[in-house]
C-alpha cells in the first residue's frame, strides 16, 4: 500500500512538471564526456564572472551560458542564470523562455524565482499568469522578507491588473520604426520635435560620437543628434552637428522650443545639470548652464519650455518633493531670469519618479512619464490639461504605445496626431529605436448598408447609397504661423525681433526671433485670446498682424512671409491692430499695443513725419465713408499728440471707399479694406 502511494505521489509530481527532470552538471550524468562537462562548467564560471562585473557584461554572459546551455539545457540552476540575465537587459522578455523553464525543472532552485517568472510573465503581457505568480511568491515569504517586499508585489499586481484593462481597450494608432536613416544597431533615443514636425533632434550612443570614445559602461559616449523632414516627405540622414554642443562626454538632449532654435540639454552622469544653447543663423551658440535655481547638487534630468517660452517644466529629485523625481515649474522675471522653482503638485507628482516632461505647443496639456498613477508597469506616458490653474487627473496614454515596461520620452506635433518616442521593440534595428505614431481616432461605427438590408427582405431594386459618417481625428486648439521674414525688395532674409501681444490686455506675451541665415520663424498660438503681432528690424518700418482666435478654434496652420519695408518715402503700413467701435470713430482699447508702437517708431526716428489715413469698405454711402475714415484717421493722430508725439511731424487724411486691397464682393475682403495705415512723407 505504501509504494502504490508512492508512486502515485511521483506520477503526480511528474505530470505537475510536466515530466522534467533536472540535471545537475557532473560527471554521473555525463559519464561518456567529461571535455564536454568540464568546458561547460568553465563556461558558467565565465558566465557569472561577467555576469556579477555590471550589466553592460550581460550579454557576453549570456553567451557563455548559451554555450553551456548547448551542452545541458535541462539545469535549472543555468536557465535561471541566462533568464535573470535577459531580464536585466534590454531583451527583457527572451527571459521567459528561460525561467519558465527553470521553474519546471525545480521551483526552489532561486528563491527570487517565481518573482523573476511574474516579472517576466508581466513584461510579456501574461497578466494573469503574473499576477498568480506574485501571489504565490508573496507566499513563500519569510515575515522579515515580506516587510522588505510586501508593498512592491502588490504595485506590481496593481500594474499587472492595470495592464488587463488598457490593452481591452487598445488605441487606434500606427506605430513605425523611423528606418535606417534615424536609427541604428546602436541605442537611439529621447527625441524632441518641433512644432511643424520639420527637424527632430535626439540623442545616440554610436561611433561617430564627438570624440568616439568609449564610457564607463563599454558603450559610446551620448551625443545629440538632429534629421530634417526632406520635400518628399522622408527624413534626412542624421547628423551631428558636433561641438560646441557635443563634447568627448555624455550630451544629451531633452527639450526642443516650439521653432526648433533652442535646445535644453543634459549633461553629466547620475548628478548631471541641463543646459541650454540657440541657434545663430547656421550655428549653435556654446551650451550655457542654467541658473542655480534651476540645476542643484541634485539631478536635474529633463525639461520642456511653454509655448511662449516664458515658463520650464523639468525633473529633479532635490529634497522636499512627493517621491524620487519629480516634476517643477518655473517663470521668467521681468529680466528674464528664471524664479525660484515650484513643485507642479500633488496631482501629477507621486511617491514614485516622474520624468520625461513635455508640454504640447497648446500650452496647456502636459505629457510626462510616471512610475505612478495606473501604470501597466515600468514608465507608463500620462497627460494632464491645465484648466483654470489646476491640472486634471493624468490619464494613462494607453496600449499600444505604453508596455509593461519602461515609456519615455514622448513628444507630439501641434495639431496633435502625429508623436515620436523611443522603444525597444521586435522591429528595432539592434537596441533602443525611434518610433513614430499615428493616431487614427476613434473607430467608425458599424452601419448596415439599408440597401442591402432591403434586397434580403424583397428582390426589389432600391438605389439608395449609405454613407458612413468620417471619424475626425482629435486635433488641437491652436494656431501654428510660420514662414520667413524677408526684405521686401531683395527677398534677403533678414533677423528680426516678433512680439507677440494681448490685444485684449496690452500685456506683451512674448518675444521670438527670426533665424537671421534663414529669416524663418515659427510661433505657436493657443486658442482663446486675441493677439497682435509685431515685427521689427533694424532699418526697417514695423509690420503687424492680427490673429483673432475663439476658444474653440480647430488646429490651423498658417505660412505667412513677412515683407519687411525699409524707412523710404512713400512707403505704408496697414495698422491691422488698431480697432474702433462698429461705425464709430473711438479707438478700442485692444489698439494700445499697436499705438504704442507706432509711438516707439516715431521716438526712435525723430525726423519721420507721417501721414495717418483711414480706409473703409463700399457699404453705405459714399460720404459717409468719407466723413468715418476721416475721423478715424483724426482718432488716431489725436491719441498720438496727446501721448507726445509733436502734431508737426503728423497729418491726417480719409479715403472712405476709393482705394480698397480686396475686392468689396465679400465679407473677408471688406474686412481688408477697413483698416488705418501710416504713409513715410519724410525721413
Amino acid at each position: 500500500m505504501i509504494k502504490r502511494v508512492s508512486v502515485s505521489i511521483v506520477f503526480i509530481m511528474c505530470c505537475t512538471l510536466g515530466f522534467s527532470q533536472n540535471i545537475d552538471f557532473d560527471k554521473d550524468n555525463f559519464p561518456d564526456d567529461k571535455a564536454g562537462l568540464k568546458e561547460a562548467k568553465n563556461n558558467i564560471k565565465k558566465g557569472e564572472k561577467l555576469m556579477n562585473t555590471g550589466k553592460h557584461k550581460l550579454i557576453e554572459a549570456i553567451y557563455y551560458f548559451q554555450l553551456a546551455h548547448d551542452f545541458n539545457p535541462d539545469n535549472a540552476l543555468l536557465n535561471y542564470l541566462i533568464g535573470n540575465c535577459y531580464l536585466n537587459s534590454l531583451d527583457k522578455t527572451s527571459s521567459l523562455q528561460y525561467l519558465h523553464r527553470a521553474w519546471e525543472l525545480d521551483p526552489a532552485v532561486a528563491d527570487d524565482l517565481e518573482f523573476l517568472l511574474a516579472r517576466t510573465l508581466h513584461l510579456n503581457y501574461r497578466f494573469d499568469d503574473a499576477i498568480t505568480h506574485y501571489n504565490g511568491y508573496l507566499k513563500r515569504l519569510d515575515k522579515k522578507a515580506l516587510k522588505d517586499m510586501e508593498g512592491k508585489i502588490k504595485k506590481s499586481i496593481e500594474e499587472a491588473e492595470n495592464g488587463i484593462a488598457l490593452i481591452s481597450e487598445p488605441l487606434r494608432c500606427f506605430i513605425d520604426n523611423l528606418g535606417s536613416s534615424v536609427n541604428n544597431e546602436y541605442p537611439d533615443y529621447s527625441p524632441v520635435v518641433n512644432a511643424d514636425e520639420s527637424v527632430i533632434f535626439f540623442t545616440s550612443r554610436r561611433p561617430s560620437a564627438t570624440g568616439g570614445e568609449i564610457a564607463a559602461d563599454e558603450a559610446y559616449y551620448e551625443d545629440i543628434y538632429f534629421v530634417e523632414r526632406l520635400k518628399d516627405g522622408q527624413w534626412s540622414t542624421a547628423k551631428n552637428p558636433g561641438k560646441p554642443i557635443n563634447t568627448e562626454k555624455h550630451d544629451a538632449v531633452v527639450g526642443l522650443s516650439v521653432d526648433g532654435q533652442q535646445l535644453f540639454i543634459y549633461k553629466g552622469d547620475d548628478g548631471g545639470d541641463l543646459f541650454f544653447c540657440k541657434l545663430k543663423g547656421h550655428e549653435w551658440s556654446k551650451p550655457e548652464k542654467l541658473s542655480k535655481n534651476i540645476n542643484t547638487n541634485s539631478k536635474e534630468c529633463a525639461a520642456a519650455f511653454s509655448p511662449d517660452e516664458n515658463s520650464i517644466y523639468f525633473v529633479s529629485d532635490r529634497p522636499g518633493g512627493y517621491g524620487g523625481l519629480d516634476i517643477y515649474w518655473s517663470e521668467k522675471d521681468e529680466k528674464g531670469r528664471w524664479k525660484k522653482p515650484q513643485n507642479i503638485g500633488s496631482a501629477i507628482n507621486t511617491p514614485y519618479d516622474e520624468n520625461g516632461v513635455f508640454m504640447h505647443p497648446d500650452g496647456k496639456t502636459l505629457y510626462f512619464s510616471s512610475k505612478g498613477h495606473n501604470t501597466m508597469g515600468g514608465y507608463d506616458i500620462f497627460y494632464s490639461v491645465l484648466e483654470n490653474g489646476v491640472w486634471s487627473t493624468p490619464e494613462n496614454l494607453g496600449y499600444p504605445v505604453n508596455t509593461p515596461d519602461h515609456d519615455l520620452y514622448f513628444t507630439i506635433t501641434a495639431k496633435g496626431r502625429i508623436a515620436y518616442y523611443a522603444s525597444f521593440r521586435p522591429d528595432g534595428l539592434g537596441d533602443l529605436d525611434i518610433y513614430k505614431i499615428t493616431f487614427l481616432g476613434k473607430e467608425k461605427p458599424v452601419i448596415a448598408n439599408i440597401r442591402d438590408q432591403l434586397l434580403a427582405m424583397d428582390e426589389m431594386e432600391v438605389d439608395e447609397i449609405v454613407i458612413e459618417p468620417a471619424i475626425a481625428v482629435e486635433t488641437r486648439n491652436l494656431t501654428l504661423l510660420k514662414g520667413r521674414v524677408l526684405d521686401e525688395e531683395s527677398g534677403e532674409p533678414l533677423f528680426a525681433v516678433i512680439e507677440v501681444s494681448d490685444n485684449v490686455t496690452g500685456a506683451l506675451i512674448t518675444r521670438f526671433e527670426s533665424n537671421s541665415k534663414t529669416g524663418k520663424y515659427l510661433l505657436s498660438l493657443p486658442a482663446g485670446k486675441n493677439y497682435g503681432i509685431a515685427v521689427t528690424a533694424d532699418d526697417y518700418l514695423f509690420f503687424s498682424e492680427n490673429f483673432d482666435i475663439e476658444k474653440n478654434a480647430a488646429f490651423k496652420e498658417v505660412s505667412l512671409d513677412i515683407l519687411m519695408k525699409k524707412v523710404e518715402i512713400g512707403k505704408s503700413i496697414v495698422l491691422k491692430n488698431i480697432f474702433f467701435d462698429y461705425n464709430r470713430a473711438t479707438i478700442k482699447s485692444e489698439s494700445k499695443k499697436e499705438l504704442e508702437r507706432l509711438i516707439t517708431l516715431l521716438e526712435e526716428m525723430p525726423d519721420l513725419k507721417l501721414e495717418i489715413s483711414g480706409h473703409t469698405d463700399s457699404i453705405g454711402s459714399v460720404a459717409y465713408n468719407q466723413d468715418l475714415s476721416e475721423r478715424r484717421a483724426k482718432a488716431v493722430v489725436d491719441h498720438l499728440t496727446t501721448n507726445g508725439v509733436d502734431s508737426r511731424r503728423l497729418v491726417y487724411k480719409g479715403y472712405g471707399e476709393i482705394l480698397p486691397i480686396a475686392p468689396n464682393s465679400t465679407e473677408e475682403g471688406r474686412a481688408l479694406n477697413r483698416r488705418t495705415e501710416f504713409i513715410v512723407l519724410e525721413k
